[in-house]
C-alpha cells in the first residue's frame, strides 16, 4: 500500500503568465508558495478476489473492470499513461474543498502520479512529476490550465518559478531569513468565499486571447521581480501587501469573470477593516481569498468576515511525498492463473436460487460462503 501527500499552493504574483500560450512567446514568472494543507492519495494493487478490477473512491465511488470505464479523467489517463495492467484501488481525501483556487486538481494529478509510480516500484523526481502532470493536464486532458500548480505541488516550498519560451521551467527557492519568512506568513490570512468554480471556466475568458491582455500580463510579470526585491530588502513588509493590491487590480482587468459582486464586497469589507492587499488564490471567480493584514488588525478583519471560514496556514517545503509504503501480499501469480481460467461471476444468493428452480420444482441447495 502507498499513501502520497501533496500540498496545495498559494500564488502571490504572476498568475496568468504561466499559461503556455503566453510564456511560449513572452516568457512568464510567478512567486508562489506551497502550504501545509494537503491532498492524500491511498493506492494499492486490488486483490483479485473481487468482481471488479478498479475501485476509485473520490466524491463518487467507481467500480470498473476496464480503464476506459473510469469516469474520473485524471485517474483514467494516469493509469493509461503508466500502463497499469493490474487492478488498483485508489482513495482520495483532501484538507480543502475542490474547485476552490488552491491548485487542488493539479495536486491530485501530481499525488496520484507519485503514488502509482511508487506502486510500480519507481521513484520519480520532483521535476519529472511536474513535467508529466503538465503533459497530462494540458496535452492529454486538454484542460485550460497553467503550469504553476503542478510545479508547486511537486516541489513544495516558497519559490520564484520562471517559464521560458523554449518550454523549460526553472524553480528557484526564495532565500530569506527565517524571521522575514515568519513576518510574511504572519501578515497573511486565508478565507473561503464559499463559491465553488472550475478554474477553466474562468481562465478561458482571457486565455483564448492573451495577446489582447499583453499590457496587464507584462505588469503582472514585472510585479514578481518587484515583490522579491521588497522581501530581500529592509523595506517595511507592508509594501508587499500594497503590491498585492496592485496585482489584484491588474488581474481583475483581464476578464469580468475574474471577480464578481460577492468577491468585491468581501474585499472591500476586509480593506475597511484593515487589510492592505489581497487576491483570489486561483484563476478567479471564487474559492479562497488571500489577504495581507498587519497582525494588529487581524482580529478586526476576522470579526468583519465572520460569515466566512478562516483557514490558518503555514508555508510548506517538502512538496509531494510518499508518507507510507508497505509491501502487501503479492497476488500477481494468482492473477496470472486466474487469467487462464473460467471463473464463476459473483452474484447474489437470490439469483442463484432463482436459477436452480426448474419447472416449478424446488431444488435444495447448500452454498458455501467464501
Amino acid at each position: 500500500m502507498i499513501i502520497s501527500r501533496t500540498p496545495y499552493r498559494i500564488s502571490f504574483f504572476g498568475g496568468g503568465t504561466d499559461y503556455p500560450d503566453w510564456y511560449r512567446k513572452h516568457g512568464g514568472a510567478v512567486l508562489a508558495t506551497a502550504i501545509d494543507k494537503y491532498c492524500y492519495i491511498t493506492s494499492r494493487f486490488r486483490p483479485p478476489f473481487f468482481d471488479n478490477k478498479y475501485r476509485i473512491v473520490w466524491s463518487k465511488i467507481e467500480n470498473c473492470n476496464v480503464i476506459d470505464e473510469i469516469a474520473h479523467p485524471s485517474v483514467r489517463e494516469i493509469l493509461r499513461y503508466l500502463k497499469m495492467e493490474r487492478g488498483v484501488e485508489i482513495h482520495h481525501v483532501g484538507d480543502l474543498p475542490a474547485r476552490s483556487g488552491m491548485g487542488s486538481s493539479s495536486s491530485f494529478t501530481v499525488g496520484l502520479l507519485h503514488a502509482i509510480h511508487a506502486l510500480k516500484g519507481y521513484m520519480p523526481t520532483k521535476a519529472q512529476l511536474a513535467k508529466e502532470s503538465i503533459y497530462l493536464e494540458q496535452d492529454v486532458l486538454k484542460e485550460t490550465v497553467g503550469s504553476q500548480d503542478q510545479v508547486m505541488a511537486a516541489h513544495g516550498g516558497f519559490n520564484y518559478v520562471q517559464f521560458h519560451p523554449n518550454g523549460e521551467i526553472s524553480v528557484q527557492p526564495v532565500i530569506l531569513s527565517a524571521e522575514r519568512i515568519a513576518e510574511l506568513n504572519d501578515h497573511l490570512m486565508l478565507f473561503y468565499t464559499g463559491i465553488k468554480r472550475t478554474a477553466a471556466t474562468v481562465a478561458v475568458s482571457y486565455v483564448n486571447d492573451m495577446e489582447a491582455k499583453r499590457r496587464q500580463l507584462r505588469i503582472m510579470k514585472d510585479l514578481v521581480e518587484e515583490s522579491i526585491s521588497i522581501l530581500n530588502s529592509s523595506r517595511d513588509i507592508t509594501s508587499f501587501g500594497e503590491l498585492m493590491h496592485e496585482a489584484w487590480e491588474a488581474k481583475r482587468s483581464l476578464s469580468t469573470r475574474v471577480s464578481n459582486s460577492h468577491v468585491d464586497e468581501i474585499y472591500e469589507k476586509a480593506f475597511a477593516a484593515g487589510a492592505i492587499g489581497g487576491k483570489l488564490t486561483g484563476a478567479g471567480g471564487g474559492g479562497f481569498m488571500l489577504l495581507f493584514v498587519p497582525p494588529g488588525r487581524q482580529k478586526q478583519v476576522r470579526e468583519t468576515l465572520k460569515m466566512l471560514i478562516h483557514v490558518p496556514f503555514k508555508f510548506e517545503y517538502t512538496g509531494s511525498q510518499i508518507i507510507y509504503f508497505n509491501h502487501e501480499e503479492d497476488y500477481s501469480k494468482i492473477e496470472e492463473e486466474m487469467a487462464g481460467q473460467q471463473i464463476i461471476v459473483p452474484r447474489e444468493l437470490t439469483a442463484v436460487i432463482g436459477g436452480m428452480k426448474k419447472n416449478g420444482k424446488k431444488v435444495q441447495s447448500c452454498l458455501v460462503a467464501t
